[in-house]
């Protein structure tokens, strides 16, 4: 890992306590990790292990108890999530999450492209972009392209998240979060939206971060790997240190 870069996510001991009456549940402990230019990093742990947490922290919908969170080397620990937003873009596990229903795909895709400007576009204005939106939608071979004028509610989970997925890559992120963007889908529709998920984060060099509870895509996918348990990251391997692990190694360390 390059160490003369500045990271684009740099978390500095970052901990959260959950006070509950007499009782305090550290829910993060003491997380440090760097994410650089073009990292794809897949997250692995169980239920409780700290995953979503450590997402919502760096999007800033959890403030942390203490440590602290840069973005390009500027602190933003207490920078609101919407501030944040300008440099991060996320996909939920649940496909309702990332699109608004009563809108359609083409106004949805118009929305998402105006991410950290400022929104003069008027609806009306939409159709001149509606040809760039439908040859988006083609390259993902699911029909969306076909349906870009319908309300989103009416889609499929399949169709909704892929669409959830360019929303969130149509204007380049500096961090795309991946919340087990693929667990509320079938499993034909899932190795699909992988299949693009890769093509996009190869294709835009994106930098990412992917929580996901299948312990094959982990190995298969992202340069990096990271296996948290407790509020704490356990493991953090390279590439060519993640090759040479086997389903059976993941296994044991959740033991």
């Amino acid at each position: 890992m390059p160490t003369n870069l500045t990271p684009i996510i740099e978390l500095k001991h970052a901990t959260k306590i959950i006070e509950n009456g007499e009782e305090s549940k550290v829910i993060l402990d003491d997380v440090s990790l760097q994410i650089h230019a073009t990292d794809f990093i897949t997250i692995l742990g169980g239920n409780g292990a700290g995953k979503s947490t450590l997402f919502n922290a760096i999007s800033g919908t959890l403030s942390l108890t203490s440590g602290a969170i840069l973005i390009n080397g500027t602190d933003v620990t207490k920078q609101s999530p919407e501030k944040r937003a300008a440099h991060i873009s996320r996909v939920f596990q649940d496909p309702k999450m990332g699109t608004a229903p009563r809108m359609t795909g083409v106004e949805n895709l118009a929305i998402a492209s105006l991410r950290g400007k400022k929104r003069t576009l008027k609806l009306r204005q939409i159709n001149q972009y509606k040809s760039d939106f439908t040859s988006l939608a083609a390259q993902i071979g699911n029909g969306l392209e076909a349906h870009l004028d319908v309300p989103t509610g009416n889609l499929s989970g399949g169709q909704r998240q892929a669409l959830s997925l360019l929303m969130a890559t149509i204007i380049q992120p500096e961090l795309l979060l991946l919340d087990e963007h693929t667990a509320a889908l079938d499993p034909k529709t899932s190795k699909a939206l992988m299949a693009l998920t890769e093509r996009l984060v190869r294709q835009q060099s994106l930098t990412a971060l992917m929580i996901t509870h299948h312990m094959e895509d982990a190995l298969k996918y992202g340069n990096r790997l990271i296996v948290m348990k407790d509020g704490k990251i356990v493991q953090d391997l390279a590439a060519t240190e993640k090759e040479q692990m086997k389903l059976e190694d993941f296994y044991r360390i959740f033991d």
